[in-house]
């Protein structure tokens, strides 16, 4: 992949032949890079190089303020993005009530307004967007490994208008399975919710398992009803140039990940 300063959100169709579910042309839905790479760069210095999007993270508000321009004038977006106070609860808005004086406490937001922005930041919890297939209605959730016990993408799927066999679904990237170790209380923990979670876990000792935060999206959102999931492909923590990571590097920036309709 070329790199540059945005990473396509990434749909494919349903497998079943009756039904084509690829994303509507209307839809736009992206995840920005650290854009290490000179040709491709943003205003942050040191720990934050080079795009960080987050003012809540230590880095000086001039580069983040200079980032954000940046990105409204790159994708040229609609609007500026409704940005959220991610507290990793399974709390859910409207992105078209949200303003700058109130930022709401939540991790995801929904629109079926055009040229409204959702937006959600990241830096090893998974990005989630969600669409219709008719174009008419969008979401995105940030999905850590709390908010997904807590029910994030359930409560994010129920929020929208939409049936859930209507909604197709695209990972963003995250830190992966080979990389996010956790201890025995979160096995506890999502295995007593759903044995059927067993299957993200794979034990490295007596107390310790490597967690595929994508599978327990795959899995929660497949019990909710969704037939189309694509992405899950990225590893955050490993692929140092592309993605910033909290547990590679505690002091770090974080990617947005924005969904719109046109």
């Amino acid at each position: 992949m070329k790199h540059s300063c945005y990473m396509p959100a990434q749909w494919a169709e349903d497998a079943r032949a009756d039904a084509i579910l690829s994303k509507p042309d209307n839809i736009f839905a992206y995840t920005t890079l650290r854009c290490a790479d000179p040709e491709h760069h943003g205003f942050s210095k040191g720990c934050y190089d080079s795009f960080n999007l987050a003012a809540h993270v230590g880095d000086a508000p001039a580069a983040v303020a200079a980032n954000r321009k940046k990105l409204l004038t790159d994708l040229k977006l609609p609007a500026e993005p409704a940005w959220l106070d991610q507290v990793h609860s399974n709390q859910v808005v409207r992105a078209d009530e949200i303003t700058s004086a109130e930022i709401p406490q939540a991790d995801a937001s929904f629109t079926s307004c055009q040229g409204v922005v959702c937006a959600v930041l990241t830096a090893d919890c998974l990005p989630v967007f969600f669409c219709n297939r008719q174009g008419s209605e969008v979401a995105v959730a940030h999905a850590g490994w709390r908010g997904l016990h807590a029910g994030i993408l359930s409560a994010t799927l129920a929020k929208m208008q939409s049936p859930a066999e209507d909604v197709l679904v695209s990972l963003g990237p995250a830190i992966g399975a080979e990389a996010f170790e956790v201890g025995q209380e979160v096995y506890d923990a999502f295995v007593s919710k759903n044995t059927a979670n067993s299957r993200a876990f794979v034990d490295t000792d007596d107390s310790h398992y490597l967690c595929d935060i994508y599978q327990l999206a795959r899995i929660e959102l497949s019990a909710a009803g969704v037939k189309s999931i694509s992405g899950g492909s990225h590893c955050s923590f490993s692929e140092v140039p592309l993605f910033y990571s909290y547990r590679r590097q505690n002091t770090t920036g974080r990617m947005a990940s924005l969904i719109w309709i046109s």
